[in-house]
C-alpha cells in the first residue's frame, strides 16, 4: 500500500515519528508521500525523508509547494526556493497547490497567482502536481485546462467535490485521491455515490494524516489522530462502494502511485 498524502511534519507527530513509521510498515505500507504546504513545511518534509532514510529506506518521499491558504506568502524569491527544494531527490511532485474559496485565508487573486506560478514550475521541472481544491472547481479547471497538455501528470488530492467537478478532472486525464472522507456516513454520502465513477487506473488512496480519521474504525485511537497505518480503512471504505475487492483496489492504487510518482519498486 502507498499513502499519497501524509502531513508528517504536523506537530502531532513530533514525539513519535519513528513509532508511526514502524506501525505503518507493520500495517503493510511500503511508501508514504509527505505533503509540503509552504516553503518551510516543504523543507521540513524533505528533512524528515533524509533523517529517516537509513531506518526506512525507499519509504519516504515528499512534495514541495505552497498551499492556497499560504498563497499570500508568495514573493519574488518563493519560486526560486521551491525550485531548489524540488531538485532534492526525495521530491516527487510539486504541491500542495490549488484554490480554496471556502475559507479564503489568502485572497482569490493571491491564490491564482501562486497556483499558476507553481504549475509553471511543475512544467519546468517535469514533475507531477499534487492539487488541493475546495469550493473552487470551476475556476481551478479553467486554469488547469490551460496547462494540462504541458503537465507530466496531476492528482486532485482528498477529493470531496461534486459529480461535475469529478468528471471535469477525469476529462483532463487526472488522478483522484480518496481519503477517509469516504468512511463518513454523514459528510461522505456524495463521495460514496461518486467513487465508483473513478476509473481504477486513476484511483489513489491517502490518509491525509493526522486529519480525516476513518469513522468506520472499530477502535479509534485516543485523541483521534489519523496516521498512515490506518490506510487499510480507507481502502475498505472505497471497496464498499465499488465492484472491485479490497485486494484489487490495494494492488491497483499501489501500482498507480508507483507510476504517477515514478517511484522505485
Amino acid at each position: 500500500m502507498i499513502d499519497i498524502g501524509v502531513n508528517l511534519s504536523n506537530p502531532r507527530f513530533a514525539k513519535d515519528i519513528e513509532e508511526t513509521l514502524d506501525r505503518a510498515q507493520q500495517a503493510g505500507l511500503e511508501k508514504l508521500i509527505l505533503t509540503g504546504t509552504s516553503i518551510d513545511e516543504s523543507r521540513a518534509v524533505v528533512e524528515l525523508c533524509e533523517n529517516h532514510s537509513q531506518d526506512f529506506p525507499k519509504m519516504l518521499y515528499a512534495t514541495a509547494g505552497i498551499h492556497p491558504h499560504d498563497a499570500s506568502t508568495l514573493n519574488r524569491e518563493s519560486i526560486g526556493m521551491l525550485r531548489d527544494i524540488a531538485a532534492k531527490p526525495q521530491v516527487v511532485a510539486i504541491g500542495e497547490m490549488g484554490l480554496d474559496f471556502n475559507r479564503n485565508f489568502s485572497t482569490p487573486a493571491e491564490q491564482e497567482k501562486a497556483f499558476e506560478a507553481q504549475l509553471e514550475l511543475a512544467v519546468e521541472c517535469q514533475l507531477p502536481v499534487f492539487l488541493h481544491e475546495r469550493d473552487a472547481a470551476e475556476r481551478q479547471l479553467q486554469i488547469l485546462r490551460h496547462y494540462r497538455d504541458h503537465l507530466v501528470d496531476a492528482v486532485t488530492h482528498c477529493f470531496t467535490g461534486s459529480k461535475q467537478a469529478l468528471f471535469g478532472y477525469l476529462d483532463l486525464n487526472m488522478h483522484i485521491g480518496i481519503t477517509g472522507w469516504v468512511c463518513d456516513e454523514k459528510r461522505g454520502q456524495e463521495l460514496q455515490q461518486l467513487v465508483s465513477n473513478i476509473p481504477l487506473e486513476r484511483l489513489m488512496v491517502e490518509t491525509d494524516a493526522p486529519y480525516l480519521l476513518p469513522k468506520t474504525m472499530l477502535e479509534p485511537p485516543k485523541g483521534k489522530r489519523n496516521e498512515p497505518a490506518f490506510l487499510p480503512w480507507v481502502i475498505k471504505g472505497v471497496a464498499d462502494y465499488r465492484k472491485e475487492s479490497i485486494e484489487q483496489i490495494t494492488r491497483a492504487t499501489r501500482n498507480n502511485a508507483l507510476r504517477f510518482f515514478r517511484l522505485d519498486r
